[in-house]
């Protein structure tokens, strides 16, 4: 991989990198009945990142099938892609769209970007960790990153909810975000 030292880190030459699928997770966590986390990914989606000369201008984009969200719980996977939540058949896509790298110390930096749910697009913040280049065993190059973000779903429309009997409600408002990928250049 042709990369070069950039504020002390070794990053990838300009260019575009696709996200790599098989090495990369994308992640949720919500509370549930306001005592513990339930966690849920999605598995299809696509993405990638273009590095500019000069890192801090780069953008990003990722397309996520909504109807591949899976928590591990076939009940809940089906309520989740209902008309309740994500609606999968009228809204069959969650996009996320860089807009500009507001900040950066080390290998943390912070990305804006325009988030879509349902049709509702908002701005949000994202904390993306820099994890390192370098080239895989059969010789193709790749580089890490790890990202995090939450926001409040209601913001998205996503305003089903159920008040408990002790208080509080079913599900939390704030959604954690968390991917862990890597990327390689596109063809």
């Amino acid at each position: 991989m042709s990369t070069r030292t950039w504020e002390g880190l070794t990053v990838p030459a300009a260019g575009t990198y696709n996200l790599d699928a098989a090495h990369t997770t994308i992640g949720f966590v919500v509370k549930h009945m306001m005592v513990s986390k339930v966690r849920g990914s999605f598995g299809d989606f696509t993405g990638s990142v273009t590095i500019a000369d000069n890192p801090l201008e780069s953008s990003a984009e990722l397309t996520i099938k909504t109807e591949s969200l899976t928590t591990g719980v076939a009940d809940r996977d089906g309520h989740l892609r209902s008309d309740d939540f994500l609606s999968v058949e009228k809204f069959p896509t969650i996009t996320f769209t860089s807009t500009r790298v507001v900040s950066h110390s080390g290998d943390e930096f912070t990305v804006v970007g325009d988030l879509t749910i349902r049709d509702v697009t908002k701005e949000i913040e994202l904390t993306v960790e820099y994890g390192g280049a370098g080239t895989n065993p059969w010789g193709q190059a790749v580089w890490g990153f790890s990202l995090t973000s939450e926001f409040d779903r209601e913001d998205f429309g996503l305003t089903w909810n159920q008040a408990l009997e002790t208080g509080g409600v079913l599900v939390g408002k704030k959604i954690k975000v968390e991917i862990e990928g890597e990327a390689n250049p596109a063809a």
